[in-house]
């Protein structure tokens, strides 16, 4: 089973599919993040590498991320990306990862692209208000990808907010399932793990 979590930047995605894989299991889930897919420029240099819009689309490398699924389904192991967001770069390693009954996606674009979107087996729209979002945002680009202030603001600006209305946003009709207030419902959570958990029960 491919679950596909989608939502925009800082909208709790990531905190949704830990809670899935520790209650499904590590055993038996695995997480997939849309963000060790960013295409390598490592060919530009640094101040261009800044430059580059990575909340469009074309940022994300999604025929490699569609051809892992594809190899994960298929019960083979896939050599994932490793991104370095201090450099904007792929780092020269990779990751293996193994083949798991259930394989969670997570990533702000990952339903605006229809070929990675038809893999999705369960697609869930993690719901957050844009303040929330935002400070949530800051808080990880300044304590854990080496940013500052002016730049994660210039960046929200410029490219994350107006990326989000014209794909993100617009990709929550393709759901199936929309969790609110970033997964900090346990109602919302338990009901989604439930439907997982059936899903695997009858397969």
């Amino acid at each position: 089973m491919i679950v596909g979590i989608c939502g925009g930047t800082g909208s709790g995605k990531t905190t949704v599919a830990q809670r899935i894989v520790e209650a499904i299991g590590e055993d038996k889930a695995l997480l997939l993040a849309q963000d060790a897919y960013y295409k390598d420029r490592s060919h530009l240099a640094f101040e261009k590498r800044v430059e580059f819009n990575f909340d469009h689309p074309d940022s994300i490398d999604s025929d490699l991320i569609t051809e892992h699924l594809a190899r994960l389904k298929g019960g083979e192991p896939i050599a994932q990306p490793v991104y370095d967001f201090t450099r904007h770069v792929r780092k020269p390693e990779t990751r293996l990862v193994e083949p798991r009954p259930v394989i969670i996606v997570e990533g702000i674009l990952i339903f605006a692209n229809e070929k990675l979107r038809c893999h999705f087996d369960l697609k869930v729209f993690v719901d957050a208000d844009a303040d929330i979002r935002f400070i949530r945002r800051l808080r990880r680009d300044l304590l854990s990808r080496g940013r500052t202030l002016d730049s994660v603001v210039q960046q929200y600006l410029q490219s994350v907010r107006p990326m989000h209305s014209q794909f993100v946003e617009p990709s929550k009709r393709h759901a199936d399932i929309i969790l609110p207030e970033g997964g900090e419902s346990p109602a919302a959570m338990n009901f989604l793990i439930r439907v997982i958990r059936d899903h695997l029960a009858t397969t």
